[in-house]
């Protein structure tokens, strides 16, 4: 990911320990699950849904599309920071572009529904989901404060000489 910094001149480590691996993991883990849960929705995951009893398969028809939806979210989410690694948009962009992505209106609480009622590759790919989603929130919420920290905060000056170190 291409270097983080504000008009304020702050330096950020996030983008620095994305750019150390992780955020490719994220990437395809993220991409994986898209396919997997599109493929499993349009085949083996309709004909369970239809052996299902009529408030799972309500439960099961409302929850595919909020997996759906969020998983929609998410891959948007990882294309734009991939653009950004790749040096296609600048930083600014994506975070201009993450005012349609969001990530926040999601529901990650699983504990209001009857999972149980829903069939275990589903509860699986929900939960997994769920994890991502976590992942994700984890590292915007790290650039975004990154990118507000004021440049002659102690912290940051250590997080800069932590990513000249990493630079090395």
């Amino acid at each position: 990911m291409s270097e983080n910094n504000n008009e304020q001149g702050a330096h950020s480590l996030g983008p620095k320990l994305v750019e150390a691996g992780g955020f490719n993991q994220l990437y395809r883990e993220g991409m994986a699950l898209v396919e997997e849960v599109a493929a499993y929705l349009d085949g083996e995951g309709r004909a369970e849904s239809k052996a299902l009893g009529r408030d799972a398969a309500l439960l099961y028809a409302n929850q595919s599309m909020q997996l759906t939806t969020r998983l929609m979210q998410l891959a948007s989410w990882l294309l734009l920071r991939r653009a950004v690694k790749e040096g296609e948009i600048s930083m600014d962009d994506a975070r201009n572009e993450d005012r349609r992505v969001e990530l926040n209106a999601m529901a990650l609480d699983e504990d209001h529904l009857d999972v149980a009622l829903l069939p275990e590759r589903m509860r699986d790919m929900i939960s997994r989901a769920n994890a991502l989603h976590k992942r994700i929130l984890a590292l915007d919420a790290m650039e975004r404060e990154e990118a507000t920290m004021p440049v002659d905060n102690p912290v940051v000056n250590q997080l800069a000489r932590l990513k000249d170190a990493f630079q090395r």
